[in-house]
């Protein structure tokens, strides 16, 4: 898999930011990173996607950013100019999809037919956008979808929020899902930038689900900070091994690293099929107690 794509994979959410003023983009992408997420698709629907995207390229050049609603080849061209690393489609342009190939960047196109995914397979892609997710038949198609089409992944957008994100990530052929509950334009204009780390934070918080599993330590700030507040100190008398449940333990690394965390790779078990199932963070800051995060 591309690389970019794997870093989309490791974020699981991709936020869409459609921007009309793109002396605000900057903060923007600010919160997002504040908030844990350190990719963003600004979509082409606006005059000033453009400006936008490179505003945030140079701003922060080390987020991971790209461009949406991508129709044509110059478009592509304007937003790869502009600073954008990866490129999505609403629809299938097989033109667009080779344009993008010539350039080295990766395609994300809109497909929701078997004959799209056929196509898409014919141009080399192993993911498409699967767009718009839920008027096209939801969690359900997908999966319909993926059934005859084992090689192909998934990044569902459309009609995606905080009640259906993990129904859609929990399906191991989705390997990210795009939303703007995050990024909602009125935070946008009102340019409430931690409103807007906050609704980040949560949406990150929300999708690893972090859970105490067995929980006793004296030092629960420290815990609530890495792990979104869901730590209370229970006292000395209940001290013991510290086990977190996370929804997807690989994502969990990814964004505890993120926040400062550092785990001992040497502890690391992984099941038959390969997959990390515990890992254990570093240091002893936690009462003296060794914190192991399991997957649920």
């Amino acid at each position: 898999m591309n690389s970019i794509l794997e870093q989309i994979a490791r974020t699981g959410i991709v936020p869409v930011i459609a921007m009309n003023d793109a002396a605000q983009a900057p903060d923007l992408a600010r919160a997002l990173l504040a908030g844990g997420i350190p990719v963003a698709e600004v979509t082409f629907r606006t005059a000033q996607a453009a400006d936008a995207l490179r505003a945030i390229s140079n701003a922060m050049p080390n987020m991971l950013v790209g461009a949406g609603t991508v129709l044509t080849r110059e478009q592509a061209d304007t937003a790869i100019e502009a600073g954008a690393r990866f490129i999505v489609s609403p629809g299938l342009n097989p033109g667009v999809v080779r344009h993008c190939q010539s350039r080295g960047i990766p395609a994300l196109p809109g497909c929701c037919t078997p004959g799209e995914i056929e196509t898409a397979l014919s141009l080399g892609l192993d993911t498409v956008k699967f767009f718009p997710a839920e008027a096209a038949g939801g969690l359900d198609m997908v999966k319909a979808l993926a059934a005859p089409y084992g090689d192909i992944s998934f990044v569902p957008t459309g009609g995606i929020g905080p009640k259906n994100l993990l129904s859609y990530l929990n399906f191991p052929k989705v390997l990210a899902c795009g939303g703007s509950w995050m990024v909602k334009e009125d935070l946008i204009e009102a340019g409430a930038v931690e409103k807007k780390a906050q609704k980040t934070r949560e949406a990150v918080d929300a999708m690893l689900g972090f859970a105490p599993e067995r929980v006793g330590v004296k030092n629960a700030g420290r815990l609530s900070a890495l792990f979104g507040g869901v730590f209370k100190n229970e006292g000395p008398d209940t001290a013991n091994i510290i086990s977190i449940k996370a929804n997807f333990l690989d994502r969990a690394v990814y964004y505890l690293e993120k926040r400062g965390a550092a785990f001992d790779p040497k502890a690391n078990i992984y099941g038959a099929d390969g997959k990390l199932i515990s890992a254990v963070l570093k240091g002893g800051g936690f009462g003296g107690f060794s914190v192991n995060i399991i997957q649920a």
